[in-house]
Order: C-alpha cells, then sequence, then structure tokens
C-alpha cells in the first residue's frame, strides 16, 4: 500500500457527521467528526488498496489530478479554500 495524503471536508447531515474525499469521491459517516474522519480513512485505504489489486491505481490517481514528483511520490491536488455562499 502506498502513503498518500488526501483532502477531508466533514459537514453535518442530521443527527450524523460525514466525512468526504473530493479527489476520490470517497465518503464515510460517523456521530462525531472523529468517528467520520476515522472511518473514511478506512473506506479510502480500502477504495486504494482495492484499486492496486486490480491494477487500476495509477489510472485513478493520475484522473484524481496527483502527480509524481521526482522520487515517485504522488503528490495530491490543493484544496485551497472553501467557502460557504448563499445565492438571493
Amino acid at each position: 500500500m502506498i502513503s498518500i495524503d488526501y483532502d477531508v471536508i466533514v459537514f453535518n447531515e442530521d443527527e450524523a457527521f460525514v466525512a468526504y474525499c473530493p479527489e476520490f469521491d470517497v465518503s464515510s459517516c460517523g456521530k462525531s467528526v472523529e468517528q467520520a474522519k476515522g472511518m473514511l480513512n478506512t473506506a479510502v485505504r480500502l477504495f486504494l488498496e482495492e484499486a492496486e489489486k486490480m491494477g487500476t491505481l495509477e489510472d485513478i490517481l493520475s484522473e484524481s489530478r496527483y502527480r509524481q514528483d521526482e522520487s515517485g511520490r504522488w503528490v495530491a491536488p490543493r484544496l485551497v479554500a472553501t467557502e460557504y455562499v448563499s445565492l438571493s
């Protein structure tokens, strides 16, 4: 399994917290922010492990805008801003 970084966005949905990874379009939930993030970590790990087994991991990383640096490490795209915006 490769070592990889990813962004986490957490939001509240009724009585649960949902943690979302935009790079891989993977989400999970929990009764607290920390539990949701832990469950997401497991979901992302399983997603990447399965992609590696299927031989599609490199394609998925490229499509998710990851790039390889000079040492061969996969570098994540950076989420630079989130905002709460209203339209009227």
